[in-house]
């Protein structure tokens, strides 16, 4: 099976554009670009799993007394 390729970026589909909020006249996308569909959603960041329960101290210095 092939891989889908992914849609290149263009203006006409950045939320800025969409909206009338962009002011830049430029040839491709800016640095700013934000696809319309998202509607300004962050990206969803990775969660951070412990793969096993730490059952020892992080460190290995004596406890004080």
């Amino acid at each position: 099976m092939g891989k889908a390729k992914a849609k290149k970026a263009a203006c006409a589909d950045c939320y800025f554009r969409c909206n009338d909020l962009c002011a830049l006249d430029l040839p491709g996308p800016c640095s700013t670009f934000r696809p319309v569909e998202r509607n300004l959603e962050p990206e969803r960041q990775l969660a951070f799993v412990f793969r096993t329960p730490r059952t020892r101290a992080a460190y290995a210095f004596p406890q004080p007394r």
